[in-house]
Parts: C-alpha cells; sequence; structure tokens
C-alpha cells in the first residue's frame, strides 16, 4: 500500500467514544452521502443528475423550485420560501453544485464513494468544497419547517454550476439576469473554509484572479552561440525576478505581518519554449521565442496599477524585448468602482445578525478575513450585495482540492444547527 502524507493522520483513532447518531441525524447524513456520490467533478459534471435529487428534496421540504438555463446543459437551480413580507429584501443562500477532479489513485476511498469511516468521516470528493453546505441550508430548512417557523423576509437558495472554472456560464450570468433581480436579494452566504480551531471562519472579500503571460523574443542561432539577451535568457530573467517578489510577498506571511490572503501571490504555471520533436526538443538550436504563464491572486485592497508598473519596469521590460497580457478574470471592482468587500461593522446591519447568530447556537467566530482564493461571491459584491462566505466546519483540517477531502458526520450535523440560526435570524431581521 502506498502511505500519502497524509494517511498517518487520516487513520488515527480517536480515544473518545464514537458519536452515535439518532435515526434522524443517520437520514439527514445519508442525504449527505448520495449528494456527494452523484458524479459533479470537471471535465463532465453530472449537472441533470445533481440538479434532479437537489430539486426533489427540496420538494419534499415544501420549497418551490424553478430551473434556468443561460448555457445549455448549465442549469442554475434555484429553491424558494416566499417569506410573509416579500417586498423586503430577500436571503440569498449560495453554493456551487460542480467539483475539481479526483485521482482515485491518490485516495485512501474512492472520491466519489461518500465512504464513512469508523471515525465519522465522509471521504468525497466535494464534502467540504462544497456540497455540505447545500445539504446544510436544506435540512437546515426542512427543520424550520418542521417546527413551524415562518419568514418575514424570503428565502432563496440558488445551486449553481461551474464556479470551479470560473463562474462565467454559472452565477456571473445568474447575477446578470433579469430573475435574479426578481429575487431582491439583500444579503448572500457563500462558501467558505474549514476551521483549525473551535472558531468559525468567516470572509468578507476574495482575492481577485489574474493570469499573467509573458513573451520574449530574441536572436535565434546554434545551440553553441553566447547571444547577449536570447529569448530563453530573457524569460528566466523574468521568472528569477518574479520568485524574488514571491519571495518577498511570502516573508511577510511567515513572519506574522500579513496575512496570506493580504499579499499578492504570483505562482509560475508552465514555460514554454524550444523546437519539439517526436522524441524530445532540437538541441543545437536556441529559440527566438519563450513565454511563461503566471496565476496571480491580488488582494482587493490592492491596487492592479502597481501590478502593472511592477510588471512593466522589473518582470517584463520592453527593453529586454519583452511583452505581456494581464488578463482579468472576473470583476475586480463593483458597479461604483470601491473594492469587492462586504463591511464587517455597524455600517453593515446584516453583520450584528450574522454574528449573533452564530454566538446564538453555541459557535465562535474567528476574525473576518480575506479568502486567499475566489468563490461566485465576487459577482453579488460587484452590484453592491453584501455577501459573506461562510461554511461552519470547525477543528476540521482544510482540504479542499486535496486528496482524501473529508467532513465529519459531528462537524456536518453542526452546521446544520447552525444556520438554523443564521436562515431564522436573517430572514426575520427588520432594518
Amino acid at each position: 500500500m502506498v502511505l500519502y502524507p497524509n494517511y498517518v493522520t487520516l487513520h488515527r483513532r480517536s480515544r473518545l467514544p464514537r458519536f452515535l447518531p439518532s435515526e434522524d441525524e443517520e437520514a439527514r447524513i445519508e442525504r449527505f452521502q448520495q449528494y456527494l456520490r452523484i458524479q459533479t467533478a470537471h471535465p463532465n459534471p453530472d449537472y441533470a443528475g445533481a440538479v434532479s435529487f437537489l430539486s426533489t428534496q427540496a420538494r419534499s421540504i415544501g420549497l418551490e423550485t424553478l430551473t434556468i438555463e443561460f448555457k445549455p446543459g448549465k442549469p442554475v437551480l434555484i429553491l424558494t420560501w416566499t417569506g410573509s413580507d416579500p417586498s423586503l429584501p430577500s436571503l440569498l443562500l449560495n453554493s456551487h453544485i460542480d467539483s475539481v477532479p479526483a485521482d482515485p489513485a491518490h485516495w485512501i476511498h474512492p472520491p466519489f464513494s461518500a465512504y464513512r469511516d469508523s471515525d465519522g468521516r465522509i471521504f468525497a470528493r466535494g464534502a467540504q468544497d462544497d456540497k455540505s453546505i447545500a445539504i446544510q441550508y436544506l435540512e437546515a430548512l426542512r427543520n424550520l419547517k418542521a417546527r413551524g417557523f415562518s419568514p418575514l423576509r424570503s428565502i432563496h437558495v440558488s445551486l449553481v454550476p461551474d464556479e470551479e472554472i470560473g463562474g462565467s456560464d454559472g452565477n456571473e450570468k445568474f447575477v446578470a439576469s433579469e430573475k435574479f433581480r426578481m429575487l431582491n436579494v439583500g444579503f448572500v452566504l457563500d462558501e467558505g473554509q474549514a476551521s483549525l480551531t473551535d472558531e468559525f471562519r468567516v470572509f468578507y472579500a476574495d482575492r481577485l484572479p489574474w493570469s499573467l503571460i509573458v513573451n520574449a523574443v530574441g536572436a535565434p542561432g546554434h545551440g553553441s552561440k553566447m547571444h547577449d539577451s536570447s529569448a530563453v535568457e530573457n524569460l528566466m530573467e523574468c521568472v528569477e525576478t518574479v520568485a524574488r517578489f514571491r519571495e518577498i510577498q511570502f516573508d511577510l506571511v511567515k513572519a506574522g505581518i500579513r496575512a496570506g490572503s493580504e499579499v499578492i501571490s504570483v505562482n509560475p504555471v508552465y514555460l514554454k519554449a524550444g523546437t519539439p520533436t517526436p522524441t524530445g526538443f532540437v538541441m543545437n538550436l536556441q529559440p527566438s521565442e519563450a513565454e511563461a504563464g503566471f496565476d496571480v491572486r491580488l488582494p482587493p485592497t490592492e491596487s492592479v496599477d502597481f501590478l502593472r508598473k511592477r510588471i512593466e519596469e522589473e518582470w517584463a521590460p520592453i527593453s529586454r524585448n519583452m511583452t505581456y497580457q494581464l488578463i482579468q478574470k472576473g470583476p475586480n471592482r463593483d458597479v461604483t468602482g470601491r473594492p469587492l468587500v462586504t463591511a464587517t461593522d455597524a455600517t453593515n446591519p446584516w453583520w450584528s445578525v450574522f454574528t449573533q447568530a452564530i454566538s446564538a447556537s453555541g459557535g465562535k467566530l474567528g476574525k473576518p478575513e480575506i479568502l486567499s482564493s475566489t468563490t461566485d461571491a465576487r459577482f453579488m459584491r460587484q452590484i453592491g450585495i453584501p455577501t459573506l462566505g461562510f461554511s461552519p466546519m470547525s477543528n476540521t483540517p482544510i482540504l479542499l482540492h486535496d486528496h482524501n477531502e473529508f467532513l465529519k458526520d459531528t462537524v456536518f450535523l453542526k452546521g446544520i444547527k447552525v444556520y438554523e440560526n443564521l436562515i431564522s435570524d436573517l430572514s426575520s431581521f427588520h432594518s
């Protein structure tokens, strides 16, 4: 058996007595497992199967269902519980259906089996990112319906495609649509991330994604000739300069001066140069062109003009026969030109309700953060709707996109109770 880095951790058994779920709790866990077993990983997510399952669950609760497509084969499922005063701005709970691929060779259990071990860990791609919150939303609504709760504001759940590949055919089109406008959304909860401690994490902004492509040119020639400023030499200088910038940013994180999400990350993702042959590359020919690609994540508080200046003067100066493309991947400012951030103070009345609901559920909330990666929340923030990223997963390793992604059954069930408090308080909020 191959021992992967997290194998020992995953198999360490607790000395505490095992939690025994009730019959009702077992049914909730089973519905979570059923959703996880629907293969919604790219490149061929089973959106139809997922929407059919989720619609069936929603109708069993008594929610209205609507499926729309902005691109064929990529459905957006909208679930609605109409409030007693639907004229008030509504509450929207968002989750994406799709997930990233998973290589079974690197998993200790098949990644789409939703295997549950004796410690209650449910192994599946999407267990944390973010199929858990979709089922927790539904189970929380099921509980609220069962106890006769009546929301003041309308509650909507949106289940969208393509978040993992940028959201351009999913939430981006949905938020820009007339149908979204008709939902009269006042506040949104979207996905967050697990917490290693007993505090829940909450995110008021995402780092914004950019793609940087640098092209270098130079004189071609024999492999033995000592050119001054060849294409590959120029590109290597670019990569080394970027690496020094990256190291400085990373040092700020390691020193505790900034969080990882508060610095600019620049990571090389590909290098391209040379003349290929059926068995390799031509080794005695220096190429006239070379190219490198970088994934760039920019905190919303940083100016893209700063980044452009750095690229033009240091990373890819025209004086070294270099050009670049800095490609924006989604919005980076709201409709008024302000950064895509949600206030976490008295200026945002939803924030007070949110924090009080977390406390009432017995949970503790950590300091609000910027998310290191990027979610669909940026599309709601772009049009000025306050949006928080939140997934109630405390004392849980962060395994999104990792091998052996799992969520414990106890953490899943606790999250349902947290969402019950959040949904009841946020939908009853009098502004």
